[in-house]
Formats: structure tokens, sequence, C-alpha cells
């Protein structure tokens, strides 16, 4: 189990009637890119609200960086980046004041949080615009500076939902190389996509239907058991037995 930065195991939520995420079974090693894919109202939101610590399983077992997800959500919490699909940080706030806020929040210390803030703008390349507001600065800016700050405390693990939504190609692909320099200093990442193409650069994919996982494998493996030729055409077909269209 050490080497396991995600376990699940028959993971159920129930809201009343409706079963949102119906005994999904899977575990991510450290430091993998795992994708976690599925249309709207597959499920995948609300499992990585209970991965995140954000919402109590209905039943099923889960750990998180070894943490359980019923009795040590903060834990989970503290240890974790997330990312979410709308803009994470604040557009009033300027681009280092945006890094100090949310590295003061888990704890580091002004020399730390200086070292690396001079560190993290040198390799985006946003040294001149530290002072700028964030609001200001075009969207694929802030997605990459969204994504270090996500990753700035060194979490275990960090949690990218649809983090390249709207971006255009080319930032795209600057995007994903800031996610494997992370999975290279053994950050796992669990990132959710609409982008069929994205799914390629995962180590594995899962693609959830209706609340189930339906099919779990590296791309490769994949589109060989489905006889197909993009992850695109393996995520139409399995998409097509969905019967809801609501999280």
């Amino acid at each position: 189990m050490q080497d396991r930065a995600i376990t699940a195991e028959k993971l159920t939520k129930k809201f009343g009637d409706f079963t949102a995420v119906d005994q999904i079974s899977f575990e991510v090693s450290k430091g993998e890119i795992f994708g976690f894919l599925g249309a709207n109202g597959a499920g995948k939101t609300t499992a990585m609200r209970m991965f995140c610590g954000l919402s109590l399983p209905t039943s099923g077992v889960a750990t998180v960086g070894g943490f359980d997800v019923y009795s040590e959500n903060e834990k989970i919490k503290n240890s974790i980046g997330y990312m979410s699909q709308r803009f994470s940080l604040y557009d009033d706030l300027s681009v280092i004041e945006n890094i100090r806020f949310y590295a003061g929040i888990y704890g580091m210390s002004s020399k730390a949080i200086r070292v690396k803030a001079e560190h993290i703008l040198k390799g985006l390349e946003l040294e001149a615009e530290k002072n700028m507001l964030v609001g200001s600065l075009p969207l694929g800016w802030k997605q990459k500076l969204a994504f270090s700050v996500a990753i700035f405390h060194e979490p275990r693990i960090v949690f990218l939902d649809e983090p390249t939504g709207g971006v255009d190609p080319i930032t795209r692909r600057e995007f994903w190389q800031l996610i494997y320099e992370a999975a290279g200093e053994g950050i796992t990442v669990f990132v959710t996509t609409h982008y069929m193409d994205e799914a390629e650069y995962c180590n594995r994919v899962s693609i959830m239907v209706d609340g189930r996982i339906e099919a779990l494998d590296t791309p490769t493996g994949m589109k060989k058991h489905m006889g197909v030729g993009s992850m695109n055409e393996v995520f139409l077909q399995l998409a097509r037995k969905a019967t809801r269209t609501e999280n």
C-alpha cells in the first residue's frame, strides 16, 4: 500500500435515491499521471470531491495519501493540491500576492515563500508581471500560474479538474509540460479533461459511465482492446452507453 497515492474499493456516493458514484474501485500509484474521464453526469466531479475531502462517501473504502476519506479529511486537504475548472486564484490580487496568500495558508515561512516564488516566476517567465493583477493576465498564463500555485507547497497529490479548458493548443502543450515536470518530482497527478488527445498523455486512464468505471487501462491498452485508433473513438463508444446527464 505504501506505493499507492490513492485507493478506492467499492466507493459509493448517493443523494437520496440517486447513486452518483456506484462502487468504483481502483488504485493510483505515486508519481502517476492518472486521467479520470467521463461525460457530463458520469459522476467524476462527485468522486473527485470525495477524494479531496470535501464530501463524505455513502459507503465503500478510500484513502488519499494514506489518509482515510471518512475520518482524516483535514489531513487530506493539507496534503494535496487542487486546481478547479474555474480559475482558482483571485483576480483582484497581484501575481505575487496570490502566491504569498496560498503559500501562507499551508504554513510556509516567509523565507521559503520568497525563495520559491522567485524560482516559479522565473520558470513561468512572469518576473516582470509579478505585481500585475491576475485579472489582467491572459487565460493561458493564469492557468499555468494556478497550477504552479496548486503545487507550490509540494503536495503529495494534485487534483486538476479540467485545467486546460478554453486555452489554445500551444498553451495546453505547455501546461502538460508542467504536469510532466511535477510527476517527475514525485507528485501524483489526478486529472479530469474533456480533451481526448490529453488522455493520451496520461500513464493510465479510467472512463466513467453513469457512476461506474466502464474502462481502466493505459491509453494504448484501451485503444487496442476496443480496436480503435484514438482515445476519442474509445470515449465515444463508451459514452454512448450513458443514460443520465446530471452528476
